[in-house]
C-alpha cells in the first residue's frame, strides 16, 4: 500500500534539526497495517501553497490513497495545515480530528487548540495529525478502523488491520 507522510515544520525544513514526526508516522503506522507499506517522504516548511500544492500532486499525480501530514495544526499564525488541506479536499471528515481531541484531552488540556482535520480528495484520503511523535502515537492507532474503512469506499481496497 502507497503512503505519502509530509512534515510541516520551519526548522525541520531549514535542517535546524531532523524530522523526528515523519519517521514516527511510518514505525506506528508499520504496528496496525498487515500489508507492505511503501513510502513517499516530503518535508516542507510551514507554507500554505506549497503544501496545497503537495497534497494536489500526491492525491492527483502520484495517485496516493493515503497521505497523512504531521504539524501545522496549532493556532500559531504559521499554522497552516487544515487550511490548506481544507482547500483541497472534496469532502471533508472532520470526525478524525474530533476523535484525537477528544483522546487527547483526557490527558493534554492543551489538545482543543489542535485544529487537525481530514477529507477525502478523489481516490485519496487525506488525514492532519499533531506534529509532536508521542501525539502520533496516542492518535494514529485510534484512526487505523477509520482509515480501512474510507480507503474501501473511495480507493476500492481494504487494507488489512494487524
Amino acid at each position: 500500500m502507497k503512503i505519502a507522510r509530509v512534515t510541516l515544520s520551519d526548522r525541520a525544513a531549514a535542517g535546524v534539526y531532523a524530522d523526528a514526526s515523519g519517521p514516527e508516522i511510518e514505525r506506528v503506522a508499520q504496528t496496525f497495517f498487515a500489508e507492505p507499506l511503501e513510502w513517499t517522504r516530503v518535508l516542507l516548511p510551514d507554507d500554505r501553497a506549497a503544501l496545497e500544492a503537495a497534497l494536489r500532486r500526491l492525491a492527483d499525480d502520484d495517485a496516493i490513497p493515503l497521505i497523512v501530514t504531521t504539524g501545522g495544526t496549532g493556532p500559531s499564525p504559521r499554522d497552516i495545515t487544515p487550511e490548506a488541506t481544507r482547500a483541497v479536499l472534496e469532502k471533508e471528515l472532520p470526525g478524525f480530528g474530533e476523535v484525537m481531541r477528544m483522546h487527547s484531552y483526557a490527558t493534554v488540556k492543551t489538545a482543543i487548540l489542535s485544529r487537525a482535520t481530514a477529507g477525502v480528495r478523489g481516490r485519496s484520503l487525506i488525514v492532519n495529525l499533531p506534529g509532536r511523535p508521542s501525539a502520533i502515537g496516542e492518535c494514529l492507532p485510534l484512526l487505523a478502523p477509520a482509515i480501512a474503512e474510507a480507503l474501501d469506499h473511495i480507493a476500492g481496497f481494504r487494507p488489512r488491520l494487524a
